[in-house]
């Protein structure tokens, strides 16, 4: 059986349902699914939308390194990350990751390997907008420096 391994960058908004079908597998007993929403606050400061911007030819590459290294560590069946570029509104799907396995355990271990892996070494930015006008680019693996305020 060979597992089935995708990330992407996405401009267009995610389906979820769409997404977790594409894991179905008979030899699945398990799914698992993270799903990351814009937040309206970060930090203590009201945020009002997101900016996402990546580099796709280099995030999709180092993004199928991290699959493929949950793929040697898990045993899961199928695995799916995508991560959304432009401009989100606030409860906007930003990324989803999704993972099936024959056991629970390995789904939810691969899942939450993949998305903090995502976080911290796929090559994405995001610039928040704060109610107060000001806004700030953040590297998504620096979690919260304000490098590059605007305020």
């Amino acid at each position: 059986m060979s597992a089935s391994l995708t990330f992407r960058i996405a401009s267009e908004p995610l389906e979820p349902e769409l997404l977790k079908n594409m894991l179905s597998d008979a030899h699945a007993g398990a799914c698992v699914t993270f799903e990351g929403w814009v937040r309206d606050h970060n930090e203590g400061r009201p945020v009002s939308s997101l900016e996402y911007e990546a580099f796709a030819a280099l995030a999709e590459k180092e993004g199928a390194r991290i699959l493929a290294e949950a793929r040697e560590k898990f045993p899961f069946v199928h695995a799916i990350c995508i991560h959304r570029v432009g401009h989100l509104q606030i409860g906007d799907l930003a990324v989803w990751t999704g993972v099936s396995s024959a056991h629970r355990a390995a789904a939810f271990d691969a899942c939450r390997y993949i998305i903090d892996e995502t976080k911290a070494r796929v090559p994405i930015w995001k610039k928040e907008h704060y109610t107060s006008g000001a806004s700030a680019w953040i590297n998504c693996a620096t979690r919260g420096d304000f490098a590059g305020d605007t305020r």
